[in-house]
Order: structure tokens, then sequence, then C-alpha cells
């Protein structure tokens, strides 16, 4: 029998206590990576790094103080990082004129910013040992807009650009960094946009999906967490390793029109 294809390397992935961070660390657990988990939820991150073999760190990542010391515990525990998947995030809704502007700070911090500490933190382990993959989990939100999600919206074009920047930068190191935009995944974050949006509108959760979420797209379902994890670990393959500075959709044929 082979050996799984991520035997021995290290991975670190943010937002891992749920949805598509966790169907990510145990798809690349699966392929023999040595996963460090990273959330706020210290409890459920604990109980699922503890199932998949991994390790767990409490961080918060909207402070620089956090992102360097998940970094640093990954290095101190496993002497390199060579896969950073940055999925941490969160959603919040509200109209230009109403929107707090702690909130713009927050989520920037957290899915712009951090993303760009984390990589510039694992870079030079990356570098060394000219090897490493860079994966960031944006959205169709990263290449389309919708009305009253400001922050969010910018925030992943931006980590786009990121994402572009390091590839280039990346290329002659053997770095790899590649944007994943999937249209709605079916999370405990979707779950409660699906929960307000049939209060909001007087109509069922079903028809939240049908007639709000699954309008544009022509494939007219939710995507599963692990086909988002399952393109990661792709990502991560030496298959992929011609793929740099890509904004890949997942998005149901949503941007075929």
């Amino acid at each position: 029998m082979s050996a799984p294809s991520l035997a021995g390397k290290v991975a670190i992935v943010t937002g891992a206590a749920s949805g598509i961070g966790l169907a990510c660390a145990e798809r690349l657990a699966a392929e023999g990576a040595k996963v460090v988990l990273a959330d706020v939820n210290q409890k459920t991150g604990s109980e699922h790094a503890h199932r998949i073999g991994g390790s767990f760190v409490a961080a918060d990542l909207t402070t620089r103080a956090g992102c360097r010391a998940l970094v640093d515990a990954a290095l101190a525990a496993h002497g390199t990082v060579q896969i950073l998947v940055n999925n941490a995030g969160y959603q919040h809704v509200a109209p230009i004129e109403e929107f707090p502007e702690d909130q713009w700070d927050r989520m920037l911090g957290l899915m712009l910013t951090a993303p760009f500490l984390l990589t510039r933190y694992c870079w030079p382990a990356m570098k060394r040992q000219k090897w490493g993959r860079v994966i960031n989990i944006a959205s169709i939100h990263a290449l389309v807009a919708s009305p009253f999600k400001a922050a969010y919206i910018s925030a992943k074009h931006g980590l786009v650009g990121l994402t572009r920047t390091a590839a280039l930068e990346g290329g002659e190191l053997g770095i790899t960094a590649n944007a994943i935009c999937p249209a709605y995944v079916r999370t405990p974050l979707v779950d409660s946009q699906i929960a307000d949006q049939a209060k909001a509108n007087a109509i069922s959760p079903e028809e939240v999906i049908q007639r709000i979420m699954l309008a544009p797209a022509a494939i007219k379902r939710l995507i599963e967490p692990r086909e988002v994890a399952d393109f990661v670990a792709y990502l991560c393959s030496d298959a992929a390793s011609v793929i740099s500075g890509a904004a890949l959709t997942m998005d149901l044929g949503w941007t075929a029109r």
C-alpha cells in the first residue's frame, strides 16, 4: 500500500472547529498530514483535534499576537509548516450607512489581515524547504458582490489579490498560493443565515435556499464541506504543482451567466 500523499507534511487550518475548516482538517489528516487546528472554540476544537490525531491552538486571529502565537506553536511542535489553509471567517449583514465600524475592522482583520500575517509568518519555513501550499478559502463573493455585505465582500476580494501576489513571489521558491471560491456551503454559518432570512422574509428555510441562495446557480443544491476539503487536498498534492495564483470557483454555475 502506498503512503498517504501528504505523509509527514505539517498543515495549519484556521476556523477548524466546524464547517469547511473541520472538513479540511479531517481530509488533510486522512492524507497523512500533521494538522494544527486553530479556532476560538477551544472545547470543540480540542475534541476534534484529538479525534483526528492532530493538535489544537486556541487563537484570536483578529490580533497580530494571536497570528504569531499560532505559527510559533506549530513551529515549536513540528519544526516547520508546509501547508496553510486560511479559512476562519464570519459574516455581519447591514447596509453601508448602518454597518458598525468595529465590525468592519474585525472582519477585515480576521479575513484579510490574518491570512497575510499567517502567510508571512509561515513563509520562511516554506522557503527553506522549497515547498509550500497556501490555500485561501475565499467565496464566490470574492468575485461578485451582493448588497449588505460590504466588509465580507471587501475582505474576500482583497484575499484574491493577496493570493495572486503570494503566487508571484512564491513561484521560484516552490510555494503555490490559490484561492477557492465556493458558493453557499452547508455550514453552521450558512444555516444561521438561512434561519435569519426565513424569519425576515416570512418564508420557509427550504424557500430561502431555493428562491434566494440558489437563484443565480445552475445546480440547485448547497455544496458540502467535504467537497471543498477534497479540492484543498488536491491543491496540496504534487498533481496541482502547476496551479498557482488562481481564484478557483466551486460556484454551481453561478458565474456562468
